[in-house]
């Protein structure tokens, strides 16, 4: 178990990190799915929505992002077949039509499968005002 930010895991995790992002501002399904696995959930203030919901709301245009920052290097621990990243992230994304800038801590959980990592769990809080 390696709990070492520096590892070659973290190291790959943390360029996968900058990849989902880049996916997420693309507004591509696709390419946003080939970083989750099928059972992956995000949690927000708002409850637990699945996938197949983030998804659909993407493809249907409802949801779109026009920036999606990693503010620093996020923190990684990797812990055999699992790992926890948790970083600070702005977006700017347009839900219905509407502008919504966000500046959020984030946490994912991902678990390694046939040698690929796959995200099973996203975390999102709002950063406290000043």
């Amino acid at each position: 178990m390696s709990e070492k930010p520096d590892s070659a895991d973290a190291l790959q995790l943390a360029r996968l990190a900058k990849g989902w992002a880049e996916a997420i501002v693309s507004d591509d399904p696709a390419r946003i799915a080939s970083f989750m696995a099928d059972e992956w959930v995000i949690v927000s203030d708002s409850g637990i929505d699945p996938k197949e919901r983030f998804l659909s709301l993407v493809e249907s245009g409802a949801l779109t992002h026009s920036a999606m920052d990693l503010k620093a290097e996020p923190r990684i621990r990797v812990y055999g077949d699992t790992a926890v990243m948790t970083g600070r992230v702005t977006n700017t994304a347009h839900y219905l039509g509407e502008r919504h800038d966000a500046d959020e801590w984030t946490t994912d959980v991902f678990v390694r499968r046939q040698g690929r990592w796959l995200c099973v769990l996203s975390h999102i809080t709002p950063v406290a005002p000043d």
